[in-house]
């Protein structure tokens, strides 16, 4: 069976680097073949799991500069039937990709709105009067910069080689240690084959709602997993989107869910959530630029 895998499109984001390099990962580790299925949204990404329409979703959840995909939680808080199997940590290097003979010719700059504010800094030194504008992917706009000569786009290098553009300037993102967290999503538990080992996960993702928005309901939560010795990696609130006030929360800890510590907890925890849903139990596998 050739596995069917959804990133966000069309091809040069760093979703579908991301996705690259799981598939070879991937075959070099168990012999599965793969098929890369870009998507126009993450959202879209995600549905195509959910639907049957793909095997598996490599989608972006957090960078190290401008914190969580919000579009990435949300969906996975409304698709129940999906579940993390590994997380991915991709190396993310911008550069600026145009047609005009400088960079005071440019007027305009396309980029995904995560991109964009990566090189804020940058483009206020070097492209102050520029208009920006967001666009659904970093190589969305790539393809008009040949008939539009005053327009560039931010994406990664490997784009520009892709669709044979030319590079402006190289390693524009405002800060150098600049990386991605990609999660390998499917649906339920999913194959073992997906994940990077079957030996306990190092992490797991779950989020929750409480009851009511009182004094102290967030304390609980946490006094569990600090009672218990449970490390909370991540932490972060979304809207529920029901009424103002009302807040979704999503945490990453650093423990196998099929522990019987985390058992207890998740047990414990159940008592004092609104909704509780586990996002996935998984291991985290970095991606050196070496090996892109």
């Amino acid at each position: 069976m050739t596995l069917l895998i959804a990133h966000l499109g069309p091809p040069g984001t760093y979703a579908e680097q991301a996705a690259v390099f799981y598939v070879n990962w991937l075959t070099k580790s168990t012999g599965v073949e793969a098929t890369l299925c870009p998507y126009p949204t993450i959202s879209q990404s995600l549905h195509a799991v959910a639907d049957g329409k793909a095997h598996i979703a490599v989608v972006p959840v957090e960078n190290s500069i401008e914190g969580s995909v919000t579009t990435t939680l949300d969906t996975l808080w409304q698709l129940d039937s999906l579940r993390i199997q590994l997380a991915l940590v991709l190396p993310i290097v911008h550069t600026l990709i145009s047609c005009a003979s400088s960079l005071d010719k440019i007027t305009t700059v396309y980029s995904h709105p995560q991109a964009l504010a990566q090189c804020q800094g940058w483009l206020e030194q070097f492209l102050p009067t520029v208009q920006i504008i967001p666009s659904n992917s970093t190589t969305e706009a790539l393809q008009r910069l040949e008939q539009e000569t005053t327009t560039a786009a931010i994406a990664s290098s490997r784009a520009a080689q892709l669709y044979n553009l030319p590079i402006l300037a190289s390693g524009i993102n405002d800060y150098p240690e600049n990386c991605t967290r990609f999660w390998v999503v499917s649906q339920g538990e999913g194959d073992a084959g997906y994940r990077s080992s079957t030996i306990g996960a190092s992490h797991t993702s779950l989020a929750l709602s409480m009851p009511a928005n009182t004094p102290g309901a967030l304390l609980k939560p946490l006094q569990i997993f600090a009672q218990l010795g449970i490390n909370l990696s991540r932490i972060e609130s979304r809207p529920t989107k029901r009424s103002l006030g009302e807040y979704l929360f999503f945490m990453d800890l650093e423990a196998d869910a099929k522990e019987a510590q985390m058992q207890s907890a998740l047990a414990e925890l159940a008592m004092h959530t609104e909704i509780l849903k586990i996002l996935g139990a998984y291991n985290v596998l970095p991606i050196s630029a070496v090996t892109l």
